[in-house]
């Protein structure tokens, strides 16, 4: 039995604080394009409901967290330079990459029975660098349309232009929005992979976010990336 230390903690507290601002951030996120969505239809969106479902106070709530989103990213970055399993991305300079990337995709698209095992497998690497890529554009995007609050601010200066690149503010909003989108299908699809790789693989994949550590019958193919506790 090989047990690795995969997830540091530090890692696991950015991916639980994600969790939360995620949730918080698309939630806000549809009262604010459309304050109906909870059920405050003909209620004036500046005072719906009460004082905790006006739009002042929703906006404020979303703000504060995309700022601390924001915050998380940097720490995020830290992370990379501390422990090694806390490189989560893709190697493309490697053959076992692509050809791990093709395995995977064929087993989760049940082709294949079996495939090597993985530490972190190629595909969901990708799926990462795909989602912390998106999440830059998110933060970006939302920067670009918070700073046009006060257009002469240095905000403004640094990210405004964005709009301009995009054609209009509203283009810039519509990229937003989709992305926001696109990170709830991606939670569906990492909870769904999550729960169905400790079942069948019974790894420990569902545990090690909460301990860190990852144990298999044989020695992972990136085995490197992580330490071993014991053996």
């Amino acid at each position: 039995m090989y047990i690795y230390r995969v997830l540091s903690s530090g890692l696991r507290f950015f991916h639980w604080l994600m969790v939360v601002c995620m949730a918080v951030l698309f939630m806000t996120g549809l009262y604010i394009g459309s304050p109906g969505y909870i059920g405050t239809q003909g209620t004036e969106p500046t005072f719906a409901v009460t004082n905790l479902f006006s739009m002042e106070t929703m906006r404020f709530i979303h703000f504060t967290t995309a700022f601390i989103f924001a915050s998380s990213l940097l720490l995020r970055i830290y992370l990379l330079f501390t422990y090694p399993g806390n490189r989560l991305f893709p190697n493309f300079r490697s053959g076992d990459y692509w050809r791990g990337l093709g395995e995977m995709a064929a087993y989760y698209s049940f082709l294949r029975p079996h495939h090597r095992i993985y530490l972190r497998n190629p595909l969901a690497a990708t799926s990462y660098l795909i989602a912390y890529i998106l999440m830059v554009i998110e933060l970006v995007t939302g920067l670009a349309m918070y700073a046009m609050i006060n257009p002469n601010s240095f905000v403004a200066y640094l990210v405004a232009p964005v709009n301009g690149w995009l054609g209009n503010e509203y283009v810039t909003h519509i990229v937003h929005h989709v992305i926001a989108w696109c990170f709830l299908i991606f939670a569906l699809g990492h909870v769904y992979m999550v729960f169905y790789n400790d079942i069948v693989e019974k790894s420990g994949e569902l545990s090690s976010i909460v301990s860190g550590r990852k144990h298999y019958k044989e020695r992972p193919v990136d085995a490197s990336d992580a330490l071993v506790d014991k053996k």
